[in-house]
């Protein structure tokens, strides 16, 4: 059978300010174009050393095992989880949106007794309520997101977490998927022991790897175990074999994406960690206010707000995904709705890494403007 013709690619060129991917920078774009060498070509190998400084830097640790998972986000979620798990482990995850549940159902796959602590969707955790929750049981690990893209609640005291965790006994894994690269993320201050983001969102890569940091600590508890990791693809200890001083065959990288990932934790530096994440908030302050003109109301208050990811409460009688898509059809710009609990309730606007720009504000500003006073 003869396939049809298709016509060159050619999108229309969006305006990404939905809970990601993100916009790239046109240096993240070109890099990705550089001309392919392979996996274990001498300056490939270079190129990782680079790529964990950079990621070293952006995640403010000297861990040595610090990596990019080949695989989006949730590969380094599940990585997080599959490596430090052993069947009948007790395992708490604190839950107050949808990724946190995602890490409750990936939790139970690898055979863990796995309890929840719950906040309402959009809501924090009082890190004394994780603190009283570890001292009923002994736990291996406590898993939770410090920023929760489906609801923008940035998750406190991340520091008294962990050193309830460690007073117990327990590793703490941290979603860092909506924070890294956006606002701070300090790994080593905090005494976090695994954490894992990705390439998409505030770094401005594209999807396809998930940034990972993995303390001494944990390390010994992986060497520690009694079987094996159930999981081939996501092993750390072959993993650490391929990105550390063996350089041991494992899987074929993606080498364009490394390509891509390298460049834009490039700009991160080039920037600056505090320069950004003041851009971060000045922007999102911005869309606060000009949101709030509106007569929007945000669903989480200021003080655990994302600056990254922005949930303004649809106003009554208005149809969310109509509004999105004249958003969309009208003006090129994506932002997202909410789901779960939150469904028809929210709008979820990104802005994150390169798409975080006073213009991407104004202009959507205007145009929610426009298409809410027709409404």
């Amino acid at each position: 059978m003869q396939p049809k013709q298709y016509k060159d690619l050619d999108p229309s060129p969006r305006i990404l300010l939905g809970p990601g991917p993100s916009t790239a920078s046109p240096r993240v774009l070109r890099a990705m174009a550089t001309p392919l060498v392979g996996h274990l070509d001498p300056q490939f190998l270079a190129l990782m050393d680079e790529v964990q400084q950079l990621l070293r830097f952006v995640f403010q640790t000297e861990n040595e095992l610090t990596i990019p998972v080949s695989g989006t986000g949730s590969a380094g979620m599940e990585t997080s989880l599959c490596n430090f798990i052993e069947a009948g482990d007790h395992v708490l995850i604190a839950i107050n949106g949808y990724f946190g549940e995602r890490l409750y159902q990936m939790a139970n796959l690898y055979g863990a007794q796995v309890d929840r602590l719950e906040r309402p969707w959009g809501q924090v955790f009082d890190p004394t309520e994780i603190e009283s929750a570890l001292k009923k049981k002994k736990y291996k690990l406590v898993a939770l997101v410090h920023a929760e893209t489906s609801t923008g609640a940035l998750q406190p005291g991340i520091p008294e977490i962990a050193a309830a965790a460690h007073q117990q006994g327990a590793l703490i894994v941290l979603d860092t998927v909506t924070s890294l690269g956006g606002l701070p993320v300090e790994i080593d201050a905090w005494d976090v022991d695994i954490a894992y983001s990705g390439s998409q969102k505030c770094l401005s890569a594209p999807p396809g790897l998930a940034p990972l940091t993995v303390s001494d600590r944990a390390r010994q508890m992986l060497r520690s175990r009694k079987t094996p990791v159930a999981n081939w693809y996501l092993d750390l200890t072959l993993l650490d074999k391929y990105w550390g001083q063996e350089r041991t065959y494992h899987h074929t990288a993606p080498i364009s994406m490394n390509y891509a990932l390298r460049e834009a934790l490039r700009l991160a530096a080039e920037e600056g960690l505090q320069a950004r994440f003041a851009r971060h908030r000045t922007n999102a302050e911005l869309l606060w206010e000009g949101l709030e003109a509106l007569d929007l109301s945000m669903l989480v208050p200021l003080q655990n707000r994302l600056p990254t990811l922005t949930t303004p409460l649809v106003p009554p009688g208005v149809d969310e995904l109509v509004v999105r898509q004249r958003l969309l059809n009208e003006f090129n710009i994506e932002i997202a709705g909410g789901f779960g609990p939150l469904k028809g309730q929210i709008w979820r606007i990104g802005l994150m890494g390169f798409s975080s720009r006073p213009e991407n504000v104004l202009l959507l500003l205007s145009a929610l403007e426009h298409i809410l006073s027709k409404s």
